[in-house]
């Protein structure tokens, strides 16, 4: 009997295998021996998505010239092929999956996971009757746990629908960017694609929503009255109560003459002095998301660079499974954690004590764990040499993760907070103070000083001078959003959060997106050139804002919620409760709803002058279609200029805003999401020479001009 397993990419099938006995690498797979395998074993593996769907001019040559004619492009049967490049390993797989008698589907434990095996083992086209299939379902690649997920295999039966749901989701999105990519594109004029996504679209007029309010912005002035309050030598400020705030000045003193305060002073009387012990808890675990918006809080890392640093410690056997939606842990896990708390507590330098001995529902809770749990340390510790290979961002990353964990087990913050109201009159005014007793879980992000309490002594009844302060208050702008806030509203749907972890307190909230999709959404934004980041905070550029404006056209297509409930019907395909076809019909009815009737989509101006042309000095650098270049281009012999620049560069798109900086002679900042010809991302900045081509400049200072076959940085 032969049983073959199926990871997702050669480290994960590694890992497997260190789990054994004894394992043999060969070309493509491992060959594995151990004692609760009784049988002939063999690992194999993918290289993520071994296969993808076909593009619309695989089925058909015309598709290629974008016609509104041919829409909407619905495939009698959705096709695959295996990805450019893959095909020895997919051959390899083939071969060992067709001599399978059972097969193990070990591949990332989430609905992408399972999509990459079933989309693989249909595409081998194998004789499916006649095999086992069975799930490796694990949180953690540490050996114990591997092996302990191979003597409880399971039916995988059970999982098989979420590989229905991806399916869903993966066709619907190549529906809806197939078609309406190439509707709107041509009804705004065609001369820039502009890339319609079910979840990328929303999500960028998020965005665009948000900084035009900033950008529409109007200050306006407004009025508090607060209090100075004496008492004895001391002062301490009072705030009028209920708050209230006055449009005009005018009002604000008109309140103070119908209450009797026209007296720059008076004589109040204290009515009430309460001094109450209060308790914070330590912050929950990290779902993704929240571990996402942490890190670029605290250290401006991106959505995906956090999720690459997670993999890389999921990887190396250090934390738990990272594409996890779920803030809580088993009563199992808190015991292995508590186990081993001295350990973690040791690796973060701290000597807080364990207190929590008993699980607390503010972090375990065995019913909200249904695939995986939150984020949290695996059992092993890495050594002074194993850290010290980390990059900066990896340690911030663990350490944040051990702080959360710790922090469930040592004491709470307390703290006294008194709460003084003095009247005057039948106007009342409140102050609060808070005086630090126990810094508790707070230590775990360093030692933060006592402060006095700065309240005086005072008793009830007490008489003391007040003196009334008229507060000249600014409005406020929303603020930008990073990639870190941005994470939290796409997860709940665009509602406004603070920066605390109050989307905790909400329940069955469907967001945009999914865990582990929503970095790389945030970043194809970037790749495509509809937004940039600029001192962490995200603009959309002008060809985004043109995108959102012809998007704004159906209300279905920006819209979070909207988008959320299709995420909710893709979740009850997960459940059995919706079927892909049932989805895929819905999508084409959505698409139907717009080819039939198309939104009247505001013509691009492909003449909007960019800047002087830096070669010639006389004509205007203008959108081209395909290039950006001089408009002097042709013309007659004695003024003709040949100056362009590519749109896209390395396949990466360069924004208008962009394209304005290099033609005025700066150097761009830092970009991110340049391709070389290895298929390997780098970054570097742009810049023209002094022949006027567009160069890159590396870190080391040293421009170097890339050429790429069919598109050059300068054509």
């Amino acid at each position: 009997m032969t049983t073959v397993v199926l990871a997702e990419k050669p480290n994960q099938a590694k890992s497997y295998a260190q789990a054994f006995d004894k394992s043999e690498r060969k070309d493509g797979y491992l060959v594995v021996t151990d004692r609760i395998l009784s049988d002939e074993t063999f690992i194999t593996y993918g290289f993520g998505h071994l296969v993808d769907l076909y593009k619309p001019e695989d089925y058909n040559e015309d598709y290629k010239s974008w016609d509104l004619k041919q829409l909407p492009i619905y495939p009698n049967k959705f096709l695959y092929r295996v990805s450019k490049g893959k095909n020895k390993q997919f051959k390899i797989v083939k071969t060992l999956l067709d001599k399978a008698d059972t097969v193990i589907i070990a591949t990332d434990c989430d609905r992408e996971g399972e999509n990459i095996a079933w989309s693989i083992i249909n595409q081998t086209k194998i004789n499916k009757s006649n095999k086992i299939f069975k799930r490796l379902w694990i949180n953690s690649l540490e050996k114990e746990v591997i092996k302990k997920g191979f003597q409880n295999l399971q039916d995988d039966s059970k999982y098989y629908n979420y590989y229905l749901e991806a399916e869903a989701r993966k066709k619907s999105d190549w529906l809806v960017g197939m078609n309406l990519t190439r509707l709107y594109t041509k009804l705004a004029g065609g001369s820039h694609p502009l890339n319609i996504g079910r979840v990328q679209t929303p999500t960028l007029y998020m965005i665009y929503k948000r900084n035009k309010e900033i950008k529409n912005f109007q200050v306006s002035k407004y009025y508090e009255l607060g209090a100075e309050i004496l008492v004895g030598s001391k002062k301490f400020d009072a705030n009028l109560t209920p708050s209230q705030q006055f449009k005009t000045k005018s009002s604000l003193i008109t309140f103070r003459k119908d209450k009797g305060l026209e007296k720059a002073s008076e004589v109040g009387i204290i009515e009430s002095v309460k001094k109450e012990q209060k308790s914070e808890p330590s912050p929950r675990l990290f779902s993704l998301s929240s571990l996402q918006s942490e890190m670029n809080k605290r250290y401006k890392a991106s959505a995906s660079q956090t999720l690459a640093a997670v993999q890389k410690l999921y990887e190396a056997k250090l934390l738990s499974y990272p594409r996890t939606d779920c803030n809580y842990i088993t009563e199992a896990e808190f015991n292995y954690l508590k186990e081993n708390f001295v350990a973690y507590r040791t690796a973060l330098g701290s000597k807080l004590k364990l207190v929590n001995l008993e699980p607390n529902s503010r972090y375990v809770n065995n019913k909200k764990v249904q695939e995986h749990y939150a984020i949290i340390p695996t059992k092993k510790i890495p050594t002074s040499n194993e850290f010290s290979k980390f990059t900066d961002l990896e340690r911030n990353l663990y350490a944040e993760v051990l702080r959360r964990t710790v922090g469930m087990f040592v004491r709470k913050y307390y703290y006294d907070e008194t709460t003084i109201v003095t009247g005057v009159g039948a106007v009342k005014f409140i102050t609060k103070g808070k005086t630090p007793l126990k810094q508790g879980w707070k230590l775990l992000w360093g030692k933060k000083k006592k402060s006095a309490d700065i309240l005086p002594l005072i008793q009830e009844g007490q008489e003391v001078k007040v003196t009334f302060k008229e507060l000249e208050k600014d409005t406020k702008p929303p603020q930008y959003f990073t990639e870190g806030t941005l994470i939290t509203a796409m997860k709940t749907a665009g509602k406004t959060l603070s920066d605390k972890e109050y989307q905790d307190l909400l329940r069955d909230v469907e967001g945009i997106g999914t865990e582990a999709t929503r970095a790389n959404i945030i970043e194809k934004l970037k790749k495509d050139g509809y937004i940039e980041i600029k001192k962490n905070k995200i603009h959309v550029t002008s060809l985004g804002q043109r995108l959102c404006r012809a998007a704004a056209t159906s209300k279905l297509l920006v819209s979070p919620e909207l988008t959320a409930q299709w995420e909710k019907k893709l979740k009850e395909i997960s459940k059995g409760q919706y079927t892909e076809e049932q989805f895929i019909d819905q999508t084409k009815h959505f698409i139907d709803s717009l080819v039939d009737n198309p939104p009247k989509v505001e013509k691009e101006s492909v003449n909007e002058s960019l800047g002087t042309c830096p070669k010639c000095k006389q004509g205007q650098i203008l959108d081209k279609g395909k290039f950006y270049g001089c408009s002097n281009y042709k013309k007659d012999s004695s003024s003709s200029c040949d100056f362009t620049i590519s749109k896209t560069i390395a396949k990466k798109t360069i924004s208008t805003e962009l394209i304005k900086e290099i033609i005025s002679g700066q150097e761009t900042k830092v970009i991110s999401g340049f391709k070389g010809k290895t298929g390997k991302n780098f970054s570097a900045k742009l810049k023209l020479n002094q022949e006027n081509k567009v160069v890159f400049v590396f870190q080391n200072n040293d421009p170097k001009v890339k050429k790429h076959k069919g598109k050059s940085i300068t054509k």
